[in-house]
């Protein structure tokens, strides 16, 4: 069957668009949220253009609300919607109000314990916990603590980028943590897995806990590289509340657009990605940095299939999430507070993420772990 050579056309152009245009073009890196709205709407449309039996695709009403909304209620806690946007505008307003105090304890707090052990704890104990604090406000917390340690513009993309992997693994242990988790949950709650809340960690945390030490070690590694004369003092807030708001309004701009995106490419997901063999989708699923994973898992999972292919789609889409800024809500955090550009995340995000894909994919399928 697969899709018309016109439409096909059309979503690669946005493909490579999104992929490659913020690392070659400045306007775009300067105004990434906006680019990825409007190449959001550009795959909807050509969307529109393609007819799949039992599936709706192309612009309606149900999409719009959802792109107006999820930005607002991402997960949903004892009945309480919780969004992105709130928590980040929210969080952003009191740190705006005491900054000072909080600064002020986080380095105490790395003075009494040093860079190393601090740098080591912030990424496993996030990591750990983002299943139940969620990934949007461990993020938050993540770029409070990083601003305020004494580091290197470097070292502190460097532990970001290596935290927000640990951040995004971590996160999917529940339903708590991410959308992900949440959607493989509910597409897995019936007949044969009867998926429950422990349902993930269950299949998923002999990989993902163990990852996430690894990826402490792997930080403090990366800061034992550090020119230390570099590490003078901590940078002091400069955030005016115009800079809080916007960039509340613009993690909702982002989400918004990653809905369009997933949305808009799931005729591509569904006549092709639905039918790769799960050891070369596990690669294939690296498109997941630059898509969003909850949107390619609610596709390609389902109770029939095995137990195998399930681990290889989730872990597939978790570790590669992590490897350039639209792939996880963490890095859009992240990467918004700190000022991280794309160029600056990509050079340590690829290739962590490609190593630690390669070694999940031996565990997995070489030694049938």
């Amino acid at each position: 069957m697969g899709l018309e050579p016109g439409i096909l056309a059309g979503f690669l152009v946005i493909f490579i668009a999104v992929l490659f245009g913020p690392f070659k073009i400045k306007v775009i890196e300067e105004n990434l949220e906006v680019f990825l709205f409007c190449c959001g709407i550009g795959a909807m449309t050509i969307s529109g253009f393609v007819t799949i039996p039992g599936t709706e695709t192309g612009w309606r009403t149900e999409i719009i609300k959802e792109a107006l909304t999820s930005p607002l209620n991402a997960l949903n806690i004892g009945g309480v919607p919780i969004g992105i946007f709130q928590i980040v505008l929210v969080v952003g307003l009191i740190i705006y109000k005491w900054h000072e105090p909080i600064q002020n304890a986080i380095r105490k707090v790395a003075a009494a314990l040093s860079i190393k052990v601090m740098a080591f704890a912030l990424i496993v104990v996030l990591g750990l916990f983002s299943s139940v604090m969620s990934a949007i406000l461990a993020a938050i917390i993540l770029v409070e603590v990083v601003n305020a340690l004494p580091l290197s513009r470097k070292s502190k993309i460097d532990l970001t980028v290596v935290a927000c992997f640990s951040i995004g693994l971590g996160a999917a242990l529940t339903p708590l943590g991410e959308p992900l988790s949440t959607i493989a949950i509910s597409k897995l709650s019936g007949a044969p897995y009867h998926a429950d809340f422990m349902f993930l960690f269950d299949m998923l945390g002999k990989y993902i806990i163990p990852g996430i030490f690894v990826y402490g070690v792997v930080g403090v590694f990366f800061l034992g590289k550090v020119d230390m004369n570099a590490q003078t003092k901590a940078e002091d807030y400069s955030e005016t509340l115009k800079d809080v708001i916007m960039r509340a309004i613009k993690v909702y701009l982002f989400i918004m657009a990653l809905t369009f995106l997933g949305d808009g490419f799931k005729p591509i997901i569904i006549e092709y990605f639905t039918k790769i063999p799960s050891m070369v989708l596990y690669w294939v699923n690296m498109v997941s940095a630059i898509l969003d994973n909850a949107t390619l898992a609610a596709a390609e999972i389902g109770p029939a299939m095995s137990e195998i292919q399930i681990k290889c789609i989730l872990m597939g889409l978790l570790v590669a999430g992590g490897m350039l800024i639209p792939g996880n809500i963490p890095n859009i955090i992240s990467a918004g507070k700190l000022g991280i550009t794309s160029k600056e995340w990509a050079r340590l995000g690829i290739p962590m993420g490609l190593v630690t894909m390669a070694i999940f994919f031996v565990v997995i399928f070489v030694l049938g772990v």
